[in-house]
């Protein structure tokens, strides 16, 4: 089976040639390129424009972590000249798909020049939210949750792929597909560079509209509890603390131990709203609601858009939607 990096390695020199072959009829043809999943889909979407046909494999409201790749995909795969992925492990079934799919275009992976952040590590910053526990007794509970990371979602390595929860990174992913367009289709780069422009101007406003609503929120107000671990990025950029009963993937499931813990924290740190996911499983959470006497906050978007008559069917939209959820279920 073939390793991502050494299909990235081939395909730099497929588009080396790709590059050397006239593109006239670029001008004029969309051209075919694949999103592995709908966040990743929009900012494509975004970007690319009417100078490209795309594909979404994993579309609104579809988890990602549970997908399995279908025939369908891996012919749509083949015949795309660009593959824009998230990378960090979040596509568990990319090699497999990409073995089944004889591949020969550009592979971009949006996370590039990410600096990622490691499972549990958007944690040690919130030593204000732990009185009370021992030191020792952190340590061990980071550890017990690497190592329900490896049994569950091994595919993840030891980085938070969700990486697109920060503004910041948002631009990044941007960036790199903007360039991922422009060089496989030059005749357009202009275009892609004009839009790229505008969709960071939009990300950069919003982040200005969250960073108030964030700094707002009281200091005993900034635990968030969400049924799986996916908003870590966000919790770096805005010194806020998640909780989750799952790990980093919805696949993994939630242990009697860590819902126990869970609770208690719940109880000792008066968490007034807990919320519930898209992607998940919500009844665990309302369990937990029940049990505590908390309130489900709103629904966050985590890992797919909504559909678009619900109100995060766009990046902007998710990003804008999950901020003012929060404020408002956490803010006085």
């Amino acid at each position: 089976m073939h390793s991502v990096q050494s299909l990235l390695t081939s395909i730099t020199a497929a588009v080396a040639l790709t590059l050397s072959v006239p593109s006239t009829s670029w001008a004029d043809d969309p051209i075919p390129v694949v999103a592995t999943f709908s966040v990743l889909g929009d900012m494509v979407k975004r970007i690319g424009g009417e100078h490209i046909s795309l594909t979404t494999l994993v579309g609104a409201d579809g988890d990602t972590h549970v997908y399995q790749p279908t025939p369908q995909a891996a012919r749509v795969v083949a015949e795309a000249d660009v593959l824009f992925i998230n990378g960090l492990g979040f596509e568990g079934w990319l090699e497999r798909l990409v073995e089944a799919a004889p591949f020969a275009g550009s592979l971009v992976v949006a996370t590039t020049g990410i600096e990622p952040i490691a499972f549990g590590g958007h944690d040690d910053h919130e030593e204000g939210h732990e009185e009370g526990h021992e030191e020792g007794h952190e340590e061990e509970h980071e550890e017990e949750h690497e190592e329900e990371a490896t049994e569950h979602h091994g595919e993840h390595g030891a980085f938070d792929p969700h990486a697109w929860h920060s503004f910041t990174n948002a631009i990044v992913y941007a960036n790199n597909i903007a360039a991922g367009l422009a060089q496989v289709d030059p005749t357009n780069a202009g275009s892609y560079y004009q839009n790229h422009q505008i969709f960071v101007n939009e990300i950069r406003a919003l982040k200005a509209e969250a960073d108030v609503l964030m700094a707002a929120l009281p200091i005993d107000k900034r635990t968030v509890v969400t049924p799986h671990d996916g908003f870590g990025y966000f919790a770096d950029l805005y010194n806020l603390r998640f909780e989750a009963p799952q790990g980093l993937s919805t696949e993994s499931e939630a242990s009697a131990a860590d819902v126990a813990k869970l609770i208690l924290l719940i109880r000792k740190q008066e968490i007034s709203a807990v919320f519930i996911e898209s992607i998940t499983d919500n009844r665990l959470m309302e369990q937990i609601a029940n049990e505590t006497g908390a309130v489900i906050g709103g629904k966050l978007y985590s890992d797919a858009l909504s559909s678009e008559d619900q109100p995060a069917s766009t990046y902007l939209d998710m990003m804008r939607h999950n901020t003012k959820t929060l404020s408002q279920a956490l803010g006085d």
